[in-house]
């Protein structure tokens, strides 16, 4: 059931009636129905996957839950008869009993999207070995069905039990309530990933109905709905048009055509987070923000901090740190340190961390190299950007002003959006060694001229759409500009009646209108659907 579905916008209203309708203490199982109904209308056959997940992480945390209380109850029985050292020891037997329940339910789940994801990927390259090898043999590749959603869900519920082992919280009790907070339905088709401890402060909480709750998420669900509709699904046929065609569409067309595919992900990732955080604000549900305005970036670890937060923060708090300060790790940067010294040594535990980490989130997009390339890309630029720190500041240092200039600031953010949309030309064409070709065109091929002169009108899109498209480029602007004095909704409710209904109503006319469905379109699932 695609958010841009009639089905789905009949399903969230029925949902927020019901919602509302039925006593408050029942909200929150009423909620867990419609994530099921949900998940079974996307495809009956994915239902026990999410199950199996739901229950094997629910029992884990239960039997932690089961493990911290045995420790303290003993502790507190035998406190007089044992020393430090005693106590010291049996926490640490008792802690390793944990890792091991907890080693259990991250292999058992990460074994199911591993299987699910990456077996054909796996097959393939094999197949690929055998053929170098001189063999005609070659292994089948199996139909596995993918279930909906499934890196989401499994990484939220597995930052779930993780931070169950780490005592952060205790484990949720209910069942029926965890699986609530595995399954709600808006996040399940491209997140964000959420925390137990953040979302269910008003997941499960009672909510009365709110005029000004119900209709800011409304206004949040139809801004979402213009940068997907009216911006993204627009500007997809342009850039399909390019990438499909990579002998006839080079140079300047695939500069074109990058530049595109940044707006257009822009576009549909921000438009359809924005439809899922309207969705729980309209039934009074806090959902963690993804994007922080990531254009504005002047560096790409700063971009990363401000694109798909969740995911950056959860690599980095179930990944990054535990490997950094895990002891194979503090082994390897004592003897770094001790054959490069210092300086470089202390580099390497960063490096390798970091490494792993980026290696993942390219496997965690897709099964495939060209996602695993731009994973490395992406560390091997921010691993380059860290080591010329220095060079940075003595730069700064030498001329002070220049950093304080308009201009200057302007020159990092456009580096920033070039680098980043050079990186996802991997996304885009899916080929590593054609990704590679047509980078290399725009330096080699060039038919500006013909792109000016009239190649951009070949793209599928015409004059009008192209006009639009600049609208909501303008608009999206504006937007993350007004947001830098607070939210903009906010800034819009203080205006007067007539302009709010003028604003609000001229934005739904504009989807209405000019949203890319209908004859000659198609209304396109989400790009992040597929994880």
């Amino acid at each position: 059931m695609l958010f841009t579905s009639y089905e789905f916008l009949f399903f969230v209203l029925i949902t927020a009636l019901l919602y509302y309708t039925v006593p408050k203490r029942f909200q929150w199982g009423l909620l867990l129905v419609a994530n099921y109904v949900f998940y079974a209308l996307a495809g009956l056959e994915f239902l026990p996957f999410i199950l199996v997940t739901t229950i094997s992480t629910y029992l884990a945390g239960m039997k932690l839950r089961g493990m911290f209380k045995t420790q303290e109850d003993y502790l507190a029985l035998h406190k007089a008869e044992m020393n430090r050292e005693e106590r010291k020891e049996y926490k640490a037997k008792e802690k390793k009993k944990r890792w091991h329940m907890l080693l259990l339910v991250l292999l058992f789940n990460l074994g199911i999207l591993a299987v699910l994801k990456y077996t054909n990927f796996a097959i393939s390259n094999v197949n690929s070995l055998l053929h170098t090898f001189g063999s005609s043999s070659e292994l089948a590749f199996v139909d596995f069905v993918l279930p909906l959603g499934i890196s989401f869900y499994t990484f939220q519920s597995l930052g779930y039990i993780i931070d169950v082992y780490r005592g952060k919280y205790e484990a949720e009790t209910n069942p029926f309530k965890f699986a609530l907070f595995v399954s709600f339905f808006p996040q399940l088709v491209q997140g964000p990933i959420s925390r137990f401890d953040d979302l269910s402060k008003t997941l499960f909480a009672q909510h009365h109905f709110d005029t000004k709750t119900v209709s800011y998420g409304l206004q949040r669900m139809l801004w979402g709905y213009f940068k997907k509709m009216v911006v993204a699904d627009r500007m997809l046929v342009a850039v399909n048009t390019i990438i499909r065609g990579p002998e006839e569409y080079q140079g300047a067309y695939v500069f074109v055509g990058m530049l595109f595919y940044a707006l257009e992900l822009y576009a549909d990732f921000t438009g359809g987070i924005d439809i899922t955080i309207g969705i729980a604000e309209m039934l009074g549900i806090h959902v963690t923000e993804n994007f922080n305005r990531p254009y504005f970036s002047k560096n790409i670890k700063e971009y990363w901090n401000r694109w798909h937060i969740t995911m950056g923060s959860w690599f980095t708090d179930y990944i990054f740190y535990p490997i950094s300060v895990c002891q194979p790790m503090l082994n390897i940067s004592k003897a770094s340190r001790k054959l490069l010294g210092d300086a470089l040594g202390k580099r390497v535990p960063v490096y390798l961390s970091s490494f792993v980490v980026w290696f993942t989130t390219g496997v965690w997009h897709g099964a495939s190299w060209n996602f695993i390339v731009w994973g490395l890309g992406n560390f091997v630029v921010i691993m380059i950007s860290q080591e010329c720190e220095p060079f940075y500041r003595w730069f700064h240092k030498k001329f002070p002003n220049v950093g304080q200039k308009w201009i200057y600031r302007a020159f990092q953010v456009i580096r920033t959006i070039l680098l980043m949309s050079s990186l996802r030309m991997f996304d885009c064409y899916r080929d590593v060694p054609l990704t590679f070709k047509m980078f290399g065109s725009m330096f080699t091929t060039f038919n500006w001229s013909e792109v000016l002169g009239g190649g951009l009108m070949e793209l599928g899109l015409t004059m009008i759409d192209y006009v639009i498209l600049l609208v909501g480029f303008v608009m999206l602007l504006s937007v993350s500009l007004v947001q830098r004095r607070g939210k903009v909704r906010d800034q819009i409710a203080a205006k007067p009646v007539w302009v709010r209904t003028l604003l609000w109503y001229g934005l739904f006319l504009l989807v209405l209108l000019f949203g890319a469905y209908g004859v000659g379109y198609d209304a396109s699932q989400f790009i992040y659907n597929q994880f």
